[in-house]
């Protein structure tokens, strides 16, 4: 069986919603970011990003990582990428779709993601409401403006990235693209990519996910 480490208010979302859109059945074993612990290597400390039983199966001490027989992965859109392809319709997929695929996967983890992280943190952290954490939003909105049109002329035809069906590459950037939501200015003056995000976070796999997630402590 499939095994999941991790926990939904992190990285691993993107893998929890994958696997539920492919409907796997898993083991999930929560894995707590150590930077949430007060001291991740006390003895009572819940299992966590620094418990040596979980260095043992991920040294880079991350979530998520998942255990597939004998494979172990982590990286999460990587991962993503491995399970459509193995247990859903990306094993049917020609190779040029396949690369398109994987090249929406990495332009959602080099142009989308150090930006969009910026603005979440920024709020998760409570500095919005500072002069420097909303210098660090704007910032960071300036640089996702030209990413995003490029992408909203893309969904001008399209419903999806790819192949005219839901993919891992709408999930990965999706994702990646939720912890910018908070800046409707994007989504306003990208229509298309306002349309394409909701038609994503409609689908039943995705509210499976964010219905888990919410039981989650934050």
């Amino acid at each position: 069986m499939l095994t999941v480490y991790g926990v939904y208010r992190s990285r691993a979302s993107r893998v929890y919603w994958m696997v539920e859109e492919l409907g796997i059945p898993i083991q999930s074993v929560p894995v707590i970011q150590a930077r949430r612990i007060e001291n991740p290597l006390a003895a009572d400390a819940p299992f966590n990003t620094r418990s040596p039983e979980f260095l043992d199966i991920n040294p880079m001490g991350l979530i998520p990582c998942i255990k597939d027989g004998d494979l172990i992965m982590h990286e999460s859109l990587a991962i993503t990428l491995y399970l459509e392809r193995k247990y859903g319709a990306g094993a049917s997929r020609s190779a040029e779709e396949d690369g398109q695929v994987t090249m929406w996967s990495l332009w959602a983890a080099t142009e989308i993601e150090p930006h969009s992280v910026r603005i979440v943190l920024t709020y998760d952290n409570g500095l919005d409401a500072q002069e420097e954490g909303r210098n660090v939003i704007s910032s960071s909105v300036e640089k996702l403006r030209a990413p995003l049109t490029v992408l909203d002329r893309h969904l001008a035809t399209r419903e999806w990235l790819v192949g005219g069906q839901f993919t891992a590459a709408d999930l990965n950037l999706a994702e990646v693209l939720r912890y910018a939501q908070t800046e409707r200015r994007l989504f306003d003056a990208n229509p298309n990519v306002e349309a394409w995000i909701k038609r994503c976070q409609s689908r039943p796999a995705y509210k499976a996910m964010q219905a888990k997630r919410g039981l989650e402590p934050a």
